[in-house]
Parts: structure tokens; C-alpha cells; sequence
């Protein structure tokens, strides 16, 4: 069976939509077309020169990358670094280059979520939930036709919230309307006032789901103008956003690095000075995350894991123990992840994870 692009780029932005990424971020398909058939994938958190030569040895023109290869903007593209060098071979040897950072950071279900099952963390809530993701539809709809619309929206996403689905409000009215001779009123007849009783549908959905809610309404509504307004909402989704704050069994701070060492395979683990005091609400922020140290202060964690903290942040607390570990090993599970979510959708071809460790830091010992 024949996997295009689009396909497999439909399924990632299940898992993580495009909306949801940082405006500063550089995600989706960067090179490529999306009608292009999929031979295999390969899955890196960074892409070099080095993993791109791995990708045409394993016959994969679909290379799936973690931290985008774009990320500034490029007036030129002529060889003179890597980037370029990168971009140019690809584009001679068709390989699609596809980048899920910033939106996979966000997803409930990404790298952060992924930590956590390998610690044993209970995920209770997103540490900074993301403002914006979140639309509202009102629509009204003749009284015979309100269960069939209401389960349409139901159907493509709408009325979901948190661990509730099928959510709405509804309240009758009367609408009016006038057609013009090139109309064709459901009721009613051209050039005549009409009034109709109506039930107003109210729901609210994720914005990544605009274009198949706004599809679904359309498809179902009967008449031939569909009345309907959308708004941007202020309301948090409790399932996106950066970090996450959970709770483990509990036990000693020697105990939980150990466990922390050991499961995540890490090199070396920074810390604050132990509290003595035992570990059990966790906050987690994978990749860069000092900006979380407050935050997970306020609420009442008893430890603090991240990458890439500076000196002073140890500072930061003496009610809660801050952990560093390295950033590129923080994030190596992205490929596990990704590689595990596309296999339950294709069969039809080969899923690898780079082999390659593109992390730039290295240690003298």
C-alpha cells in the first residue's frame, strides 16, 4: 500500500498539531512535498550530516527531526556551512524533512509525558498550560435538525473537555430571515420575511480542529447560508502546555537520584543541596526548562528536574531540591516515542532510530 507524506504528517499532528507549537518555533514539513511516497523513516532529535548519510544507507527519504534544521531565517543557500550543506543534499536526493519540537513539548502525551512513565511518575497536571488553543462555535440550527448537527460536532472533536466528551449548551429562540431571488431558502420562500425557531449550539473544541468542525458543520447543517460564529477563548486546556507535575512513591533524595540515574542512562546529574526530606510531588520540564524553578515552587514540589540551569538558579530554593541533567539526554527518548506512536499506524515500511549521537557536548574524564 502506498504511504504519501501527508499520511504519516497527518497521524504526528495528532500526537502534536502544528497550532500548539511556540511562535518562535520552526515546526512541520520543512523540505519536501507532502504528496511524496514514503519509503522509510528515520527518527534523530538532531539533523546532521552525518544522520543524513545514515538515512540514504537505510533507504529512508522521510528523516524526522526533533530540533528543527531551520530555526533562523536563510537568505542563501550555497554550502557555506552545515546547514546549508544539509539542506542542498537533500533537496538533490528527495528527502523530506519533517521537524516536531515545540508542539511535541506542549502534547500531553510527548517527551516530558514519556519521562515520566519511565520514573513512575503519576501525571497529574501540565506545569504551564498554554493560553490560546481554544475555540468557541455557536451555530443555530432548526429544531429537526439539532441532534443530527450536535452529534456532527460531536463526531469531528467539539464538546471535549478534559475527561468529559459530547459537551454543549443549547437554548431555543427565533430566528429571521428574507431571501433574494437567487436564494434557496430551506423554509420559507424567496423575498418573503420569515421567522424560524431555532436551537442555538454552543461548544467549544481545540483550535487545531477548526477545519474538520468547520467541515462537519457544513456537511450536516441544512441550509444554505449556515449560520455559526467562532471566537478565540481565554479558557486553559489542562492538556497543553510545557511541564509536567506529578507524584511518585515515596522515598529519600539519594534514592530518587539513583533511580533518576539509572532509568534515564544519565552521565552525570547537578543538584541543589539535599533537603532531607523525602520525594514525592515531581516536577519535570524536559529540554531547557529554568524558567520552571518558581513555578514549581509554588506549587509545593519537592523537586525540580531540567536541563541547562545556571549557577545562581541552584540559589533559586531552600524549600525544594532542583536537579540538572544533561539536555540532549533529556530528550533522546523523542526517537523511542515517535518511533513507537508511527508503528501502530504503518506497517508498510521500515521505522528507524538514528544511530547517531548528535550531542554536541562532550566530557573529559
Amino acid at each position: 500500500m502506498k504511504i504519501l507524506a501527508k499520511d504519516v504528517i497527518l497521524k504526528l499532528e495528532i500526537l502534536a498539531p502544528v497550532e500548539n507549537a511556540e511562535s518562535y518555533d520552526n515546526v512541520g514539513l520543512i523540505i519536501g512535498n507532502q504528496e511524496q511516497e514514503v519509503k522509510n523513516i528515520l527518527i534523530t532529535l538532531d539533523l546532521t550530516e552525518k544522520v543524513l548519510v545514515e538515512a540514504m544507507e537505510k533507504n529512508c527519504n522521510f528523516v524526522i527531526t526533533f530540533h528543527p534544521i531551520i530555526f533562523n531565517p536563510i537568505k542563501k543557500i550555497n554550502g557555506n556551512n552545515f546547514i546549508e550543506k544539509i539542506l542542498i543534499r537533500a533537496l538533490k536526493n528527495d528527502i523530506l524533512i519533517y521537524s516536531i519540537h515545540t508542539n511535541l513539548d506542549n502534547s500531553w502525551n510527548g517527551i516530558t509525558s514519556y519521562v515520566t512513565k519511565i520514573l513512575g511518575i503519576n501525571k497529574e497536571k501540565v506545569l504551564f498550560p498554554k493560553k490560546g488553543t481554544m475555540k468557541k462555535l455557536y451555530t443555530y440550527v432548526p429544531f429537526d435538525y439539532v441532534e443530527k448537527v450536535r452529534n456532527a460536532l460531536f463526531k469531528s472533536g467539539a464538546g471535549e473537555i478534559s475527561n468529559y466528551s459530547h459537551c454543549s449548551y443549547n437554548f431555543n429562540g427565533i430566528g429571521s430571515f428574507m431571501g433574494n431571488e437567487l436564494s434557496k431558502p430551506f423554509t420559507g420562500k424567496k423575498n418573503i420575511f420569515c421567522m424560524e425557531k431555532e436551537t442555538c449550539i454552543s461548544v467549544t473544541f481545540p483550535s487545531f480542529k477548526l477545519n474538520s468542525i468547520q467541515k462537519s458543520l457544513i456537511n450536516h447543517h441544512p441550509y444554505e447560508e449556515v449560520p455559526y460564529e467562532i471566537y478565540n477563548i481565554e479558557n486553559i486546556n489542562p492538556y497543553v502546555g510545557i511541564g509536567i507535575i506529578g507524584k511518585i512513591k515515596k522515598m529519600n533524595e539519594y534514592n530518587f537520584i539513583s533511580l533518576l540515574k539509572n532509568k534515564m542512562n544519565l552521565s552525570y546529574i547537578r543538584h541543589s543541596k539535599f533537603m532531607n526530606r523525602n520525594i514525592e510531588r515531581v516536577s519535570i520540564i524536559t529540554g531547557s526548562g529554568r524558567f520552571g524553578i518558581e513555578k514549581s515552587i509554588k506549587e509545593s514540589s519537592d523537586v525540580f528536574i531540567t536541563s541547562d540551569l545556571k549557577y545562581h538558579d541552584f540559589f533559586k530554593s531552600d524549600k525544594m531540591l532542583i536537579i540538572e541533567i544533561d539536555h540532549y539526554e533529556s530528550e533522546i527518548f523523542f526517537k523511542k516515542l515517535l518511533k513507537t506512536f508511527l508503528e501502530k499506524s504503518f506497517h508498510s515500511f521500515f521505522i528507524h532510530e538514528s544511530k547517531i549521537n548528535t550531542n554536541p557536548i562532550k566530557y573529559f574524564s
